[in-house]
This record gives structure tokens, sequence and C-alpha cells, in this order.
């Protein structure tokens, strides 16, 4: 399970990682956030309403789930069981909150936190990315001060300063065969 603030870097690290080790199984979660840009129903997320999200939470369908910037977002529980009960690698992607649910539920998970090189780097991406007004952005790296005063709760720590580098760590962490 891969955590860590917003703008860090987890999808590009998940996406090296997958380009080098597609038998990793990357869980896809649902969110009620409408897409970006770019962005696919079942790739990048599962696009549902509120109303849905809610029933999902009380059937016990989802893993976790958290909300903020104004959207929900939650792990479906059966796909990641499967991949598990299968002996597939199995890989999540989620903030804090839905980290201490997963420990919660899942307490042999291995809990890595990814941290930015330094809090100015995590800013200098956040604004890079040119997705978000500066409201938004100024919530994120409210939300990233707390998240990263939170690194002790995991596990391992791997610091993004290198794309290529925290993707092999993840990947030696996973216990998966380099390629």
């Amino acid at each position: 399970m891969l955590s860590g603030p917003s703008g860090v870097g987890k999808g590009s690290v998940v996406k090296v990682l997958r380009g080098r080790h597609p038998d990793v199984w990357l869980s896809v979660s649902v969110t009620t956030r409408p897409p970006r840009p770019g962005e696919t129903e079942g790739v990048e997320y599962f696009f549902v309403d509120q109303a849905e999200f809610d029933r999902m939470v009380a059937a016990g369908e989802l893993l976790e789930h958290d909300a903020h910037m104004g959207a929900s977002y939650g792990t479906p529980r059966l796909p990641v069981e499967e991949r598990l009960d299968a002996g597939t690698p199995v890989l999540l992607e989620i903030d804090l909150h839905g980290a201490r649910q997963v420990r919660a539920q899942m307490p042999d998970a291995q809990l890595v936190f990814l941290a930015p090189p330094t809090f100015d780097e995590l800013a200098r991406r956040l604004t890079g990315r040119g997705t978000e007004d500066a409201a938004t952005i100024r919530s994120r790296l409210d939300r990233a001060r707390i998240e990263m005063a939170a690194e002790d709760e995991f596990d391992v720590v791997v610091v993004n300063d290198d794309l290529e580098a925290a993707a092999d760590r993840l990947v030696a962490l996973m216990g998966v065969s380099p390629s």
C-alpha cells in the first residue's frame, strides 16, 4: 500500500513500476469527483455519483474510504481480496486516512509512505501541475503538512527524489523479482 501527500508523485512512481512490472495489480479506486482531462473510466478511477458511493459504503463494499477536496474516494474491497487470494502482487495508492483504515482491516498489509525530498519541492510540484486554483493548492499543502507528520505510522518511508529509484525501492519492498 502506497500513501503520501498530494503532489508527491505517487501516480508517477506507480506508472514507472507498472511499466516495468505489469504483473503488479494496481487497485482502481472509486471517486465522486469528475474526471480530469485524459482520465479514463476504470483506468485511473471508477467515477460514480454520491448516491452510489454511499450505497457502496453502507454495503461494506469499500476496503477504505474518505472524503476530501469536495469529493469521496474509496477502494473496492472484492477485487483486492480476489487478487490477494490468487497470490497476485497488489498495490493500493491511497491517502493517510485510507491507510489507517487498511491497517485496521488488514494488519499484515505493508504500508509505504512516499515522501517528497522537501516541502518546498512538494509545493513546486503541486503548483506546476496547473490543474487547480491557488485556494485548492493551499488546501492540499495544508493537508500535506498533516500527512507528512504521520509518516511514523508507516512501515517504510521512500523519498521520491528520483522516480526510477523510488519505483525500484517499492518493487523491492513488494518482493517482486526485478525486471
